[in-house]
């Protein structure tokens, strides 16, 4: 009788372990990481296509960094500030990555404001003119005169009154020809155009379109405090589900810094993905954007000086790019990746 009782019992104690195991188990997606349970579907988009500044997004999924934080992650193609701004709002998508001045100006302008950076992809802008030797531009006032391609509505279009003002020269006097921004190289390649104010991490590509040596002329020189790309989220997330946007930051953030140390690991995984973003020009986008995503000052990488954001913003403002009001908080939250 009493062996049968203490059957009974150890039965029944299992039974209640199993059960506690299985509800501690369960993920309803507000929190823990993802080694258990069932994970939760989010969508992130790219800042513009499958390049190899975006290819860290990628490997977070190859890798597993994104599992381990309880996400399953669609990755999307962007299409620049704009498109991505109205996924954030839309509710399309939880995180997007995109220029930061770029968003900075829209936000200041009243045009989209519920979104927060959270994480900074590069820490100064990527933006640049970029030429080939052989029109004899090596300097901005050489710009003078001359004709200057760029996207049609993107941030290197928006952002070059102020850089002409720094760099001391009269952008009344420089031909803006917005285009397609696919269209850019060509249009070097033909020398349709003298110059490009366009990304300097295409400079690999330039030169293979060309077939010429490419000067870059990069904007950071005299816009020193502006960020390239962030990652964003909505600013209703943040204030709902902290941890979750937490745990997503701290995922891409280890994909960051996989694909800055492995660069032709991280463009072989992208092109697993997507097959037509090609290995080398990838490879050489990821070497190209290493010192502009190191972290400053001995920061944790993705980091972003609530003072340099400020500083940002008064750049843009100072040079007639948007209107005052603007404040840091109302574009970042720096409480994801403090300094140390």
């Amino acid at each position: 009788m009493y062996r049968g009782s203490r059957a009974l019992a150890a039965t029944l104690l299992a039974a209640v372990l199993v059960t506690a195991s299985a509800c501690s188990s369960s993920d309803d997606g507000s929190s823990g990481g993802g080694a258990s349970g069932e994970l939760k579907k989010i969508t992130y988009v790219t800042a513009f296509g499958a390049l190899g500044r975006d290819s860290f997004a990628w490997v977070a999924k190859e890798k597993g960094f994104f599992k381990d934080a309880g996400f399953d992650v669609d990755i999307q193609k962007g299409a620049g500030t704009t498109q991505n701004l109205s996924m954030i709002k839309s509710g399309q998508a939880q995180f997007a990555a995109m220029d930061f001045s770029g968003a900075e100006v829209v936000a200041g302008q009243g045009k989209f404001t519920d979104w927060r950076a959270v994480a900074a992809v590069h820490q100064r802008t990527l933006v640049a003119i970029m030429t080939t030797k052989d029109t004899g531009i090596s300097k901005p006032a050489d710009l003078v005169g001359k004709k200057v391609a760029t996207g049609k509505g993107s941030v290197s279009e928006l952002l070059f009154p102020a850089y002409a003002k720094l760099a001391g020269f009269d952008n009344k006097k420089v031909t803006i020809q917005p285009v397609q921004a696919t269209a850019l190289n060509q249009l070097m390649a033909k020398r349709q155009t003298d110059a490009l104010s366009t990304f300097l991490l295409s400079k690999n590509a330039l030169e293979t379109v060309a077939k010429k040596d490419v000067v870059v002329l990069p904007y950071s020189d005299f816009l020193s405090d502006l960020f390239g790309n962030v990652i964003v989220a909505p600013s209703s997330l943040i204030a709902s589900d902290k941890d979750q946007v937490k745990r997503f930051v701290d995922a891409a953030m280890k994909g960051l810094q996989y694909t800055l140390d492995h660069p032709e690991e991280a463009a072989q995984i992208m092109n697993k993905f997507e097959q037509a973003s090609a290995v080398p020009a990838a490879v050489a986008e990821i070497n190209a954007m290493k010192p502009y995503s190191s972290s400053v000052n001995g920061a944790a990488l993705g980091h972003m000086d609530q003072d340099r954001v400020a500083r940002s913003i008064a750049a843009l403002q100072g040079n007639g790019v948007m209107p005052t009001g603007l404040t840091p908080d109302k574009v970042a939250d720096f409480s994801f990746i403090p300094a140390s």
